[in-house]
């Protein structure tokens, strides 16, 4: 390679290791405190945290410590008293609110406990809604094709009320994943469900962080969860007590 060429490919070579080393999500000095009957409450107090892009996190703590309202602040469902978060580079904060959702739209998912499945739709359509509403071609044919990986192929016409729980969270994480989210986002994703299922569930779940390459930052007080994530942050009474792995 000459001089010319070396030079050439420089810019790209150090773009690319500039961009494996800038994090999913960025958290600096985050605050977040609510006005009650005898004052102000703190609920998080000076969060800093850096998360790897394809990364598994577990956010673990006891009830009441602030992991929830950390989740929802950083997947942009929440706002923070004070503090920066950046998501793929970008100060989600510094946006207004319709510029943030289309942000959200357009990076992440979302599974939570309760599934939050649209009960007058059957599984194909919840996992073809967000498909839809991106103005995304052949819809049906990916959200059938993504029941199918989370084992639904044969369940595409039912409706959640026929469904068991670990069913409708396979279909939650379907619907989730056929996005193709840069971050999922998942609040106990296995808190309704029995060991068992929570036990296929969590597979599955992590085995789709791996296959996509989703960043996966999850709330949940189940330790082989947390164990088997690559990285586990720890809040203590709204404070950043320890951070493990990544």
């Amino acid at each position: 390679m000459n001089s010319e060429e070396t030079s050439a490919a420089a810019p790209s070579a150090v773009a690319a290791g500039l961009a494996a080393t800038v994090p999913m999500i960025m958290v600096e000095h985050l605050d977040k405190t609510v006005q009650d009957s005898s004052g102000t409450l703190h609920i998080l107090q000076d969060i800093g945290l850096r998360i790897p892009s394809r990364k598994s996190v577990a956010i673990v703590g006891a009830s009441g410590s602030g992991k929830s309202t950390l989740l929802s602040i950083l997947a942009g469902l929440d706002t923070p008293s004070r503090g920066r978060v950046w998501l793929d580079g970008q100060d989600i904060f510094a946006l207004d609110e319709d510029a943030r959702a289309a942000l959200r739209a357009r990076k992440t998912g979302f599974v939570f406990q309760n599934f939050q499945l649209l009960g007058s739709l059957t599984a194909l359509e919840n996992v073809m809604l967000p498909l839809e509403l991106a103005g995304q071609r052949g819809a049906r044919q990916l959200a059938a094709q993504m029941l199918e990986r989370v084992g639904l192929g044969q369940r595409l016409g039912h409706y959640p009320k026929v469904l068991s729980g670990g069913e409708q969270q396979r279909v939650a994480l379907a619907r989730a994943f056929v996005v193709q989210p840069q971050v999922l986002f998942a609040d106990e994703p296995t808190g309704s469900l029995d060991f068992a299922t929570g036990q296929a569930v969590m597979e599955l779940m992590l085995q789709l962080n791996q296959e996509r390459g989703t960043t996966l930052v999850m709330v949940t007080h189940d330790r082989e969860l947390a164990a088997r994530c690559d990285m586990r942050v720890r809040i203590e009474a709204g404070r950043l007590a320890e951070v493990q792995g990544g």
